[in-house]
């Protein structure tokens, strides 16, 4: 009996058309580099996934609570009841036209845009991690579908802040139609920022921990219940335009603020800075985000 043996080191022929020809192949891979990295088109292909996602985390968010949406009305109402409090009845900060409490809240409406979104944007990997280790698809749609909850919350406190500028007596003027513009660079802003962290947190979980202290911290630091001037001249000559310089977020909070209010002491130069600031660090987190995707499923 003649026992067949393996080839070993065989060189098979390449597969050849009936022609005779070789075979040409009918998919190339090559890695992506460039624009081309992003891949927007594949995003558009998963569209329906990221609409299911982003549907899916309006409907689970508040299912089991008590008192559901109304936490969208309450967490900016009671941000700017102790904001009000704290700035302009104990440190006496002014406001100028505005009441303390309207103030507050349209700062604080903008601000709770921008949190948000960070930080579900930020956890959007690690809290899907089944998915992410088991199913292929776009990475960038997770961290993606988290806007529409967002706009689905502000659209809620916009509507309470209509309500407080009719106590108030205080009535839009035609620069409310900006307020879109600003709240797509807050949302790309924060976007920037959690496609970065987002991107961290799967290898490193000191991110989650270190995430919220860096919010409650820039809580204050921004112009949310006081102007940004009025910060600005608290340093000396020559460091007051680091305040902006710094963060980026001031001025589109008086931006947003100006839209709303109509009033206030609004520094073009430097809102021009955080829009140009805003559209560069969503790029960069887009493209950090894309290159280290490839190990999201190995090390999630």
């Amino acid at each position: 009996m003649i026992e067949s043996q393996p080839l070993r080191n065989a060189k098979l022929p390449p597969p050849v058309e009936p022609s005779g020809e070789p075979k040409q192949p009918h998919l190339i891979i090559r890695p992506s580099s460039g624009w081309a990295a992003l891949n927007l088109r594949q995003i558009w292909l998963y569209r329906d996934l990221l609409m299911t996602l982003a549907l899916r985390d309006v409907k689970l968010r508040y299912r089991q609570t008590a008192l559901g949406a109304i936490w969208v009305v309450l967490q900016p109402l009671l941000g700017a009841g102790v904001l009000s409090f704290v700035f302009n009845r104990v440190a006496d900060v002014p406001t100028g036209d505005a009441p303390a409490f309207l103030f507050a809240f349209v700062g604080m409406l903008a601000f709770t845009a921008f949190s948000s979104t960070l930080t579900k944007a930020s956890s959007s990997l690690v809290g899907n991690a089944q998915l992410v280790s088991k199913v292929f698809f776009p990475r960038l749609v997770l961290p993606l579908s988290t806007v529409l909850s967002t706009l689905v919350d502000f659209a809620v406190s916009l509507t309470v802040l209509f309500v407080l500028m009719l106590l108030y007596r205080i009535a839009p003027g035609p620069q409310l139609l900006l307020l879109p513009l600003w709240l797509g660079l807050i949302l790309l802003l924060s976007l920037g920022c959690g496609l970065i962290a987002g991107a961290l947190m799967v290898s490193y979980r000191d991110v989650q921990y270190v995430l919220p202290v860096v919010v409650n911290l820039l809580t204050f630091a921004s112009p949310v219940a006081y102007a940004a001037s009025f910060a600005a001249s608290k340093l000396p000559d020559g460091l007051q335009p680091f305040y902006f310089i710094l963060n980026p977020l001031a001025g589109l909070l008086e931006a947003f603020r100006w839209s709303v209010l109509g009033g206030g002491e609004v520094q073009w130069g430097y809102v021009a800075y955080s829009a140009v600031f805003a559209l560069l660090l969503f790029l960069a987190g887009a493209f950090a985000f894309r290159k280290m995707e490839r190990k999201f499923a190995d090390v999630i």
